[in-house]
């Protein structure tokens, strides 16, 4: 019988709006059991700088122009993360903390992934084992440095039982898809999630998200905006397996109001996202099911335009249907590629992202 870990996995998704905290049992290969899940809410001062550093950086020259402001930010995350793991390890000496830290900058073809995040400090601070910079192994033989979940979202599969194959569909700030078969695990970033419907609430109101979707619920869809929209995103790299919130801005929208704006950014976003599943099954991806998880399956005209614009029959599921709690599977999953690192299993694979090889990855900090 596989050594079985405790570790404590640390996402903060895109949203940039706090840390996602899971801690599980696992062996790292065939099983997990999930011990707690919480979220720690970003103080007003941490979210702000976050969201005013993201909106300035497209381009590794930007990441060196505002390096200082970067490292300052960096370093107060760090605290932040240092607090939850000093809270939720207590006592645990042994526990295994996934450190996946703030993304602010991602850009494959440039070979970066800037993650704010201190391994070094957060050791410091709670004498634990660190597992951090989970991206890096990955771009550097050849990957695109995400989606990283793929491994996680197979043993939800095969644990849970679900009749295979089957498509996790995870709605964050980014859009990805895993369709787990017997004999094979594929995955991609297919855009934008809630990324674009986020940068407009908090750009014309005082709010930072669409709850529920109760703003697109009462707009309407602009036809002229949408097609732009369309338009400029197919006008991208196809090719590409993995995004940043950046690829994509809301500029096209100029000029509507709130509600208008955010029904037809969720009308865009739900389009995208159905087409490129309705795409993977025509080019033989099949699965009998599509699981959601994310922030984004809470906003129920998402959800709707999503299965509207699907061209497949298939069933859609929560992955709560499955007794597993939609806000924390990216947490359980980097505690799970903790543990994966520290045995110096792969984390990710050609099918995933577009790697040379099945790579480990993770930099571990001990003693």
């Amino acid at each position: 019988m596989s050594e079985k870990y405790t570790s404590l996995g640390l996402m903060s998704g895109t949203s940039g709006d706090g840390v996602d905290a899971s801690i599980i049992n696992s062996d790292g290969v065939n099983e997990f059991e999930t011990v707690k899940d919480k979220y720690f809410e970003y103080d007003s001062n941490i979210y702000k700088d976050f969201h005013f550093l993201k909106d300035r950086i497209f381009n590794f020259h930007d990441l060196k122009k505002l390096s200082k402001e970067i490292n300052e930010l960096e370093r107060k995350i760090t605290l932040f993360h240092a607090k939850i793991t000093k809270e939720l390890s207590d006592k645990n000496e042994k526990i295994l903390v996934g450190f996946h830290g703030q993304t602010i900058y991602h850009n494959a073809m440039e070979k970066i992934s800037r993650q704010l995040g201190d391994g070094k400090l957060l050791y410091q601070l709670t004498k634990r084992k660190i597992v951090y910079n989970f991206r890096e192994n990955d771009i550097l033989n050849g990957g695109e440095g995400a989606p990283l979940t793929p491994i996680f979202h197979q043993l939800i599969a095969t644990q849970k039982k679900i009749k295979l194959p089957t498509c996790i569909l995870n709605i964050g700030g980014i859009s990805n898809a895993t369709v787990v078969s017997i004999d094979e695990l594929f995955s991609k970033d297919i855009g934008p999630g809630n990324c674009l419907i986020d940068a407009w609430v908090r750009k014309n109101s005082e709010k930072k998200y669409d709850h529920g979707g109760y703003l697109a619920s009462i707009g309407e869809k602009n036809e002229i905006i949408f097609e732009q929209a369309q338009e400029l995103y197919y006008n991208r790299n196809k090719e590409k397996k993995s995004f940043d919130t950046n690829d994509f801005d809301i500029s096209f929208s100029r000029g509507l109001s709130l509600e208008d704006g955010t029904t037809t950014l969720t009308e865009f976003t739900g389009s995208i996202i159905a087409e490129t599943i309705s795409l993977l099954a025509k080019k033989g991806k099949t699965f009998n099911n599509i699981i959601i998880c994310g922030g984004g399956r809470k906003n129920k005209v998402l959800i709707d335009v999503i299965k509207k614009n699907l061209t497949l029959k298939t069933k859609i599921n929560m992955i709560d249907d499955y007794g597993i709690n939609g806000d924390f599977v990216e947490s359980k999953a980097f505690a799970f590629l903790a543990i994966r690192s520290y045995k110096k299993l792969p984390i990710t694979f050609p099918s995933t992202t577009n790697c040379n090889e099945p790579c480990t990855g993770g930099k571990i900090i001990e003693n």
